[in-house]
């Protein structure tokens, strides 16, 4: 039984967006819908009340973190993830790959604003700089040895210790192994790397509806399929036909012997996003929930719904928060410039968010220059809120129709075009 329902679509000719519901055992996601990253079960500075309040309707964690601290045995005694951090809602996990083969290889991701408009790279450049030779991981076809970026201890991630780890810390939606690839790796490599992420994403499945049917004692967990390929089109529409033709018999009356939904992973150019997303949307079922991994700027989230993807997750509306950054219809702005100094009003107007309605610019701005964690807090639940309102408002506009006039205005404001 599919775990989505899809309910409007973007009129002919302008798309493939749509929205919909996914029904999770912890509640019912409304899509499009932004998905906020708490990667070691919580997001930072945040209660989880409060992110309630900013409208979150779900929220991500990492496994690779909560493998490392507290440990996915403690979580599970805690009575999984979302009691464990006081969250009553769905809850999402990445598999850990990307954490596994940057955090633990020496390497970054190459994410696509990084990289855009470039050109591809020289191969022997490529292969130099995506592999370096004091990498901390090692990949193999059976998995990846890995050393602890707390305590420089080895570990081995497989794609059944993936699904152990997710099912142990026992989110709502988790994520097959799969192997992370940057734009800068050659065509061969990203072959190569392919092919073992289709043959760990049957291994996930494998091992996941074995774990579903002996975890009785648990709610039912669903297993998203990941789909690589970089920028390359038939390497994604290959990844989406093997992904949606796996199939095992379940053990489990529950199950479906299939992936629940399918997340698009990987670099991605950021002026291919739409295109890239597109091709995996149409190749993959209609029935079936796609999330796209590690967005959150408005232009993104408008070409990506467009090409068909219903849920995102990111870590940078948190991150740059911290660092002084806030969103506003008109553009990120920085409340540490002197001109909020004595903004005794809000930092944008007519916000309905818990700090805009609470406190001044000028307070804000007082506590950064204080070096105070109020700070942190208090832009972070706005800059949240703000983007969880932005796609919220996608998803109600195509119920209404009114679409291309709230794509109009929202990015013409944004960008100031």
């Amino acid at each position: 039984m599919s775990i989505f329902r899809r309910q409007h679509h973007l009129k002919a000719g302008f798309g493939l967006g749509r929205t919909g519901e996914i029904t999770t055992p912890h509640g019912v996601i409304a899509t499009p819908a932004f998905i906020p990253v708490g990667t070691k079960a919580t997001l930072k500075s945040l209660l989880p009340e409060s992110l309630a309040q900013a409208g979150a309707q779900a929220v991500l964690a990492n496994a690779y973190h909560l493998f490392l601290q507290p440990g996915h045995d403690i979580v599970d005694e805690a009575g999984g993830l979302g009691a464990f951090m006081n969250w009553p809602g769905p809850t999402f996990t990445d598999s850990g790959g990307f954490q596994v083969m940057s955090l633990g290889s020496g390497f970054k991701k190459v994410l696509s604003e990084e990289f855009a408009g470039t050109g591809r790279p020289d191969p022997a450049e490529a292969a130099q700089r995506s592999r370096p030779s004091d990498a901390h991981a090692n990949v193999d076809d059976d998995g990846v040895d890995f050393r602890s970026h707390i305590t420089g201890d080895v570990h081995r991630f497989t794609p059944e210790v993936s699904m152990e780890v997710q099912h142990g810390i026992g989110a709502d939606i988790i994520f097959a192994f799969d192997e992370l690839t940057t734009l800068l790796d050659p065509r061969e490599y990203q072959e190569e790397a392919l092919e073992r992420t289709r043959r760990w994403a049957w291994r996930s499945l494998v091992a996941h509806k074995h774990l579903n049917a002996e975890r009785r004692h648990r709610s039912e967990q669903l297993l998203f399929g990941v789909i690589q390929g970089a920028g390359y089109e038939d390497l994604r529409r290959k990844a989406c036909r093997d992904l949606r033709a796996m199939h095992v018999d379940s053990p489990d009356p529950r199950g479906t012997g299939g992936f629940d939904g399918y997340g698009i992973g990987g670099a991605l150019e950021k002026e291919n996003l739409g295109r890239i997303v597109a091709w995996c949307c149409e190749e993959l079922p209609e029935d079936a929930p796609r999330h796209l991994l590690g967005i959150s700027e408005p232009d993104d989230f408008f070409a990506a719904i467009e090409a068909g993807a219903d849920t995102f997750d990111c870590v940078s509306p948190s991150r740059v928060a911290r660092n002084g950054a806030f969103y506003t219809p008109t553009g990120r702005n920085r409340i540490t410039k002197p001109v909020f100094k004595r903004q005794f009003s809000p930092m944008v107007e007519g916000c309905a968010c818990y700090t805009c309605t609470h406190y001044t610019a000028a307070y804000v701005h007082h506590l950064f220059k204080a070096h105070e964690m109020l700070a942190a807090t208090l832009t972070t639940i706005h800059n949240e809120h703000f983007i969880i309102a932005m796609v919220d408002g996608i998803r109600r506009s195509i119920t209404e129709g009114t679409y291309e006039d709230y794509k109009a205005e929202t990015l013409g404001r944004f960008y100031g075009s």
